[in-house]
């Protein structure tokens, strides 16, 4: 009766794991760094924790829907070398303004041409955004071909800013969860849990399943754009390999949160407390002095148990009715 319970409340709730996990963490990481909860060390955390937070959902969205989109990390590269090719130092808010809004379209573009060659052309998500990471990390080498770039300082200070002693990013990452909170409540959410589920019985419900996975790309592909932008407000330059390592990081979060790689169940809360419990750990693995390839096999790791965690539980049920039927 208990075990029922318990998967009826991780049924309803898949972002419990991470929060559990998140809690230890936060517990083991202030052992290790007494002032974690001061207003610095805050700061600083939620900086990090911006970028990976507002790509992740994207991905999330587009797991959520059946798909994946290995194309992120590259998206916020070109979104990089836009922003800190295009804005000058000494640039006015139009221009700033008028830069942001291009490199958000470039974005939307990115994840429009990924929608139609998975939704539309029937590619395979994984082959076809791993080979338009190519195009779109050769268009940002092409616009910055090395580090450079030096953005205003009022765009780098707004990022640094603590209204209230509450820091800029952590602002937005509220403002994410309740934009999520209130997706939810729309039939676009119903939908894409459908089209992520079942798609062969969502489109014979008369659910516009090709239209559902496209949008899911174009939303991934702005998502990362903002990222970007977080990104880009936070270092103050360019970088050509600036969101190589955002792509896997991203996966991971979300399978963290209790999103199912193989779609129709999950959510932002859960991948936002993901990309905390991620932060959390490399603080942990940087302030034991352990070596920082751990962190890549911590990822692994997750991204396995994800796979096969399913598969275990299974075998697991399995084997003990057949126990039971044997006594």
């Amino acid at each position: 009766m208990a075990t029922t319970k318990l998967q009826r409340l991780l049924l309803r709730n898949p972002y419990v794991f991470a929060l559990i996990v998140l809690v230890i963490a936060i517990i083991i990481n202030h052992d290790l760094q007494p002032n974690l909860f001061e207003r610095r060390s805050l700061s600083s955390n939620f900086r990090l924790f911006l970028p990976l937070a507002l790509v992740a959902a994207g991905q999330t969205l587009v797991i959520i829907g059946g798909g994946i989109d290995l194309s992120v990390g590259a998206i916020i590269t070109l979104i990089n070398a836009i922003l800190a090719t295009q804005i000058a130092s000494d640039a006015t808010t139009t221009e700033i303004l008028t830069t942001i809004g291009i490199a958000c379209l470039a974005g939307i573009f990115a994840g429009v041409f990924n929608g139609l060659c998975i939704a539309y052309l029937r590619l395979q998500p994984i082959v076809t955004t791993y080979a338009t990471s190519f195009v779109y990390g050769g268009l940002a080498l092409y616009i910055l071909p090395r580090p450079e770039g030096s953005l205003p300082r009022s765009i780098t200070t707004l990022y640094r800013e603590t209204p209230y002693n509450i820091p800029f990013p952590a602002y937005m990452m509220g403002l994410l969860i309740i934009a999520w909170l209130l997706l939810r409540t729309t039939r676009y959410s119903q939908t894409l849990y459908a089209s992520g589920g079942k798609a062969d019985a969502a489109y014979r419900t008369g659910i516009p399943v090709v239209m559902v996975k496209f949008s899911s790309y174009v939303l991934s592909g702005l998502m990362a754009a903002i990222a970007g932008l977080a990104l880009t407000m936070g270092t103050g330059r360019g970088s050509p390999r600036i969101g190589d390592a955002m792509t896997l990081d991203s996966i991971v979060a979300v399978v963290l949160g209790g999103t199912r790689l193989s779609g129709g169940q999950g959510g932002v809360v859960g991948t936002v407390l993901g990309v905390m419990t991620l932060g959390i750990i490399r603080n942990i693995i940087s302030f034991a002095e352990v070596p920082n390839w751990y962190q890549t096999l911590v990822n692994a790791l997750i991204i396995i148990a994800a796979l096969a965690g399913p598969g275990l539980v299974r075998l697991i049920r399995d084997v003990a009715k057949t126990r039971l039927a044997t006594w």
